[in-house]
């Protein structure tokens, strides 16, 4: 089934560069309507603003778009819509609202200022991974645990939960198009000796940065 990032929640930062004011926020959204409806709100909010630049990408239907809402082209909307793009995020909208400080900051300037903030509001909103994850329990013993642990980690498991008890057993999710190559290479770590059993599965977004 198929995979992909998204923003984890909401998330804003600012960011001041020679008086001028850089105010981005970050959505996760499912459509397009979703998305103009963020830009609309920040419009309204922020009319005082010299600018509120936008990017977004809607997964279904393919949608990218971006807009410089005035400033000089390719400084702005497209930069913001580079951040995402460079780590693969889909189904967002981000907005980022400049009030000018007075002082020119000339092409790179507003590249590295929009991109910045961008980078800053989506580092605080979080990624999360859209997938159909598998609820798993595996047991271990104790001189297996960093070998399995590592295991996990390397194979991009969510660990949930670790109970140390007669042996160790991880509650995790484990990604349904990673578990036969899991499968395979914990049966070779540990000789076939660890198994683990499938509690449940669900398609959603799980936190990974």
């Amino acid at each position: 089934m198929t995979s992909y990032l998204v923003p984890a929640a909401y998330g804003e930062a600012e960011y001041t560069e020679k008086r001028s004011r850089f105010i981005a926020r970050v959505w996760p959204v499912e459509s397009e309507a979703e998305a103009i409806a963020c830009i609309e709100a920040m419009r309204k909010q922020h009319y005082d603003a010299r600018h509120n630049v936008y990017a977004y990408i809607i997964r279904e239907g393919g949608i990218m778009r971006y807009s410089d809402d005035g400033e000089p082209q390719g400084t702005s909307g497209q930069p913001t819509l580079n951040v995402f793009r460079s780590q693969e995020i889909q189904n967002f909208c981000c907005v980022v609202t400049r009030y000018f400080g007075g002082i020119l900051l000339g092409t790179g300037g507003l590249v590295r200022a929009y991109s910045t903030a961008a980078k800053m509001a989506l580092e605080n909103a979080g990624i999360s991974r859209m997938a159909l994850w598998k609820n798993i329990e595996l047991g271990c013993s104790y001189s297996q645990y960093e070998r399995v642990k590592r295991l996990l980690d390397e194979h991009e498991a969510v660990i949930e939960n670790t109970d140390f008890g007669t042996d160790i057993v991880f509650s995790a999710l484990l990604r349904e198009d990673i578990e036969a190559k899991f499968e395979k290479a914990l049966t070779e770590l540990t000789a076939a000796t660890c198994e683990y059993i499938i509690c449940g599965e669900s398609f959603r977004g799980v936190k990974i940065l």
